[in-house]
């Protein structure tokens, strides 16, 4: 069995969105080593084929794997919406039995419910992951009796990792959206954020939310289930170095990334760059 000297939990994203959740992972267990990869060279993954996507986060996992993780989290909603069952169900038995590839769907469809007493909720997500349909099913499999409404919202990423979030031109395309999935159904009281991307939003989204809605990110919800998964699987969790270190890369220029990522992950950062090509 390959080991290395160090084996790190791998936070995945196609860009910067996945270092809000993170954020979250490394407050609620900082005693972890972390390596985070965003692959903003080919990034945004919202509006990209299902086999792409698929192609493009499987190339990822195989990164992590080689860098030592046992334990990769796709901090990516359209990745874990069009790649995460596949590379579960057909890649890891063959690549890495004895490792595991999770997503920030499923964490978030296992609670979401419990926030809301009108029984009607929100997602505001990417047009990949909208597509997918994997929220309504995910969802319905822990709370059947909930209705759930999706709103593609494919301007939100570009304006986070642009750093125009707060710009006055974010407010037209936030109020659009807050709109639609309003008009969809009135009496939704949970509105959850299906993006990483999206809590640099928060203010904005919820200026015009309307009052007594609840806004969710996914960031705290994914530390918590993260805990709860490492405390629960010890064959995983031991394997897992703790030496509070983190690494950062990036598949695009690493002055860029640190740039921007501090918004993101509310520190600085130092990344470093890896080339990847797709095996076709």
């Amino acid at each position: 069995m390959y080991m290395s000297a160090s084996n790190p939990i791998g936070v995945f994203d196609s860009g910067f969105g996945g270092l809000t959740v993170l954020k979250e992972v490394v407050s609620k267990l900082p005693q972890y080593d972390y390596i985070y990869l965003g692959d903003n060279a080919r990034a945004p993954y919202g509006n990209r084929s299902f086999d792409t996507v698929y192609q493009y986060t499987l190339q990822c996992v195989k990164w992590f794997f080689e860098k030592g993780c046992k334990l990769v989290i796709l901090a990516c909603n359209t990745a874990s919406a069009k790649a995460l069952r596949t590379i579960q169900q057909n890649d890891l038995p063959k690549l890495a039995p004895d490792s595991r590839v999770l997503g920030v769907i499923r964490p978030t469809a296992e609670i979401i419910g419990n926030f809301s007493e009108t029984k009607s909720v929100g997602i505001l997500a990417t047009n990949g992951t909208v597509a997918s349909e994997s929220y309504p099913m995910e969802i319905a499999k822990f709370f059947p009796e909930l209705k759930v409404h999706q709103e593609a919202c494919p301007m939100w990423v570009p304006l986070a990792e642009n750093n125009e979030h707060q710009s006055d031109g974010a407010d037209y395309f936030v109020k659009k959206h807050i709109q639609n999935i309003f008009e969809k159904d009135e009496s939704i009281d949970v509105v959850l954020l299906g993006c990483t991307h999206y809590p640099l939003l928060s203010k904005k989204i919820e200026e015009y939310l309307p009052i007594g809605v609840k806004l969710i990110a996914q960031g705290e919800i994914v530390a918590e289930s993260l805990a709860d998964y490492l405390a629960r699987h010890p064959e995983i969790e031991r394997y897992c170095s703790k030496n509070n270190k983190r690494e950062f890369f990036t598949t695009d220029a690493t002055i860029d990334f640190d740039n921007h990522a501090r918004y993101f992950y509310g520190a600085e950062i130092q990344s470093k760059h890896i080339d990847l090509e797709i095996d076709r």
